[in-house]
């Protein structure tokens, strides 16, 4: 039993020496590692690293409906660069990378060899070889890097936009990220080199055009050198998608030739869509200058520009909406029968309410007795100041104004919407602590006074009485496509915005009253194309100067034909032009060149006005 004992005591001893033993040598080799060895694996840990080079992916293209005019594209810009200390050794070697990245760069071996320094100096410093070297070749190199020691890029991506005119206000433009912007967008994969949209179809559909960046990951020593070899990673970069616009090219310029250097816009839709086949708004900006070098100096010169070329007059200034808005009016007398449509109004021309004097604005010694019917071609005033104080009502007048889509935005896929203002008794009191008076019912049955509107809106009510009571969500988005096959991706769909209880027997007289204000009422004259049968109304609105009004024309056509055919055209010059109701007389030359097949010159020539300069005389309503 004692021998035994001492075996076990033994083992136990010997266990104990060899624990002690593997704990002493583990101890010894991590004090040698952290320790004593300790300069020789950081300098390995540092010696070998993993770079990542950024590849940008180019910002998705953007074009007009039919796909074959781009508006928005990029320039290729890349500087490609080698670090001579990391060319092959060898003299054949070194020339056979030279020789790959020159037919790639399209450029000469020689030129490539100027550039470096002799090869038995060891240079670290990279040197610039190309400095506008495309895309294709970047991928390329990328692709195959192991091929390329020594050669790196850098880039900074460029949009690149054409003479787009007024179109700049509805493209918009890109411009370099903010650190505010950057705080929100890291976590989409932005870096603080990258653009992003700031305005227009730009802003509004940054996620689509953006893209995913490309990368090639290799491992370098301490001096950047690639010791990969084949093993580097290559992620190639995918670009934004392409965006299709509602936007036509030609009409685009049809409507802009017209309008002229005439601080207004113009607005062409499809009603049975939404779709914006044109928007033209004067003064406009150069998407241009926002890539230039004084990119900051020429922003805040536009901000300060009291004309406001920013500013896109179509969707983001208001007006009274004057005349036009007779035409809510029309529609809640034929609706509701508020007062018989065959009852006479006498018009002497001027009335006496509450202390001042009103005077009807298109013909100063009075139409004489006129129905609903005469009353719209002719705009009468004291009509509609007589029916709206004493047969509807401010109440009537709002909600109709409402159902119309005033004083609310359209929902446009475009920044910055201006929703108007649909004034009401309750408004007034808050914001000026006044009641509301029947000389405010007054000035809103006309289209005056508070009430303001964007030419946008009032499209949309023209569209609303296209398509017999539903207005669809206007928008400049028409389809999204695969950036490289072209493919279908998503196309938008007309969506509704308002769908209204108005009867559609309503609608159809409201049509033909539309139709009479050009047959022989106020824009007679002015519309006088033969090619297409035009229904619309005319509006001038009032700002308080003797000699300056706003000019209004809302209209669609062709007016027999079904509304998936047919267009809406507002046309709207403000009151800052010297004054020569040039709204209808640019909508008469819209409506020419579009179906006739001309351009705005031919159509102009053909109608008999002068584009530019021309002072075209007629009444005012």
């Amino acid at each position: 039993m004692a021998v035994l004992h001492k075996k076990i005591t033994r083992r136990i001893r010997i266990l104990r020496i060899l624990i002690v033993a593997l704990v002493a040598i583990y101890a010894l080799n991590l004090f040698s590692m952290q320790i004593l060895r300790r300069k020789l694996f950081v300098s390995e840990a540092e010696r070998i690293s993993i770079q990542s080079t950024r590849i940008p992916a180019p910002r998705g293209e953007i074009y007009d409906r039919s796909g074959n005019v781009l508006f928005a594209g990029n320039i290729e810009a890349y500087s490609v660069y080698i670090t001579p200390s990391e060319l092959p050794a060898p003299a054949s070697q070194r020339q056979t990378v030279v020789d790959n990245l020159a037919k790639l760069l399209s450029i000469s071996s020689e030129d490539i060899e100027s550039k470096l320094p002799d090869p038995k100096s060891y240079s670290y410093g990279r040197i610039a070889i190309a400095k506008n070297a495309s895309l294709a070749a970047v991928t390329e190199i990328a692709a195959r890097i192991d091929e390329f020691p020594g050669v790196s890029w850098t880039s900074k991506p460029l949009r690149d936009y054409g003479d787009l005119s007024s179109l700049s206000n509805v493209i918009g433009y890109v411009g370099n990220i903010t650190r505010d912007e950057y705080k929100l967008l890291y976590n989409k994969g932005y870096t603080l080199e990258d653009l992003t949209g700031k305005a227009g179809v730009e802003l509004t559909y940054e996620d689509l055009l953006k893209g995913k960046d490309g990368w090639v990951s290799k491992a370098v020593d301490v001096h950047g050198k690639d010791i990969s070899g084949n093993a580097a990673t290559v992620q190639p970069p995918v670009s934004g998608k392409r965006l299709v616009l509602s936007i036509d090219n030609n009409i685009q310029k049809i409507a802009e030739e017209a309008l002229g250097k005439r601080q207004g816009s113009v607005i062409v839709l499809k009603p049975a869509t939404g779709e914006i086949l044109a928007m033209v708004t004067y003064p406009y900006y150069d998407s241009r200058i926002f890539m230039s070098d004084n990119a900051g100096a020429a922003y805040l010169g536009l901000l300060n520009d009291p004309q406001k070329p920013m500013l896109n007059r179509a969707y983001q200034s208001s007006y009274p909406p004057a005349s036009t808005f007779k035409t809510i009016l029309t529609a809640s007398i034929l609706e509701e029968s508020f007062i018989p449509l065959d009852k006479t109004i006498y018009c002497p021309g001027e009335i006496s309410y509450g202390g001042r004097s009103w005077s009807c604005w298109v013909k100063k010694p009075g139409h004489g007795a006129l129905d609903l019917e005469e009353a719209l071609a002719q705009s009468c005033d004291i009509y509609y100041w007589t029916v709206g104080r004493d047969y509807l009502g401010v109440e009537n007048i709002v909600s109709y104004a409402q159902d119309f889509g005033y004083g609310k935005d359209t929902g446009v896929d475009l920044p910055g919407e201006n929703g108007g203002l649909l004034p009401t008794p309750s408004w007034k009191e808050e914001k000026y602590n006044d009641p509301w008076t029947p000389g405010d019912t007054m000035n809103l049955s006309i289209g005056q006074g508070y009430m303001l509107a964007s030419p946008l809106q009032v499209a949309n009510m023209m569209a609303m009485i296209v398509n017999g009571g539903v207005i669809y969500k206007p928008h400049v988005l028409k389809e999204v496509r695969d950036p490289g096959t072209g493919a279908l991706i998503n196309e938008i769909q007309p969506e509704v915005l308002h769908k209204s209880s108005i009867s559609s027997r309503t609608f159809d007289t409201l049509r033909s009253y539309l139709r009479n204000v050009i047959v022989k009422g106020t824009a007679k004259a002015p519309l006088s194309t033969k090619v297409v049968q035009v229904a619309g109304k005319t509006g001038t609105g009032e700002i308080g100067l003797k000699d300056r009004w706003h000019s209004w024309f809302a209209s669609f056509g062709p007016y027999d034909a079904p509304p998936k055919d047919q267009i809406v055209v507002v046309t709207m010059i403000e009151a800052s032009n010297p004054w020569e109701w040039w709204a209808p007389y640019a909508a008469n030359v819209i409506y020419q060149a579009i179906y006739a097949g001309q351009t705005a010159q031919e159509a102009a020539k053909t109608v008999g006005v002068r584009l530019e300069g021309a002072s075209v005389s007629g009444r005012r309503e």
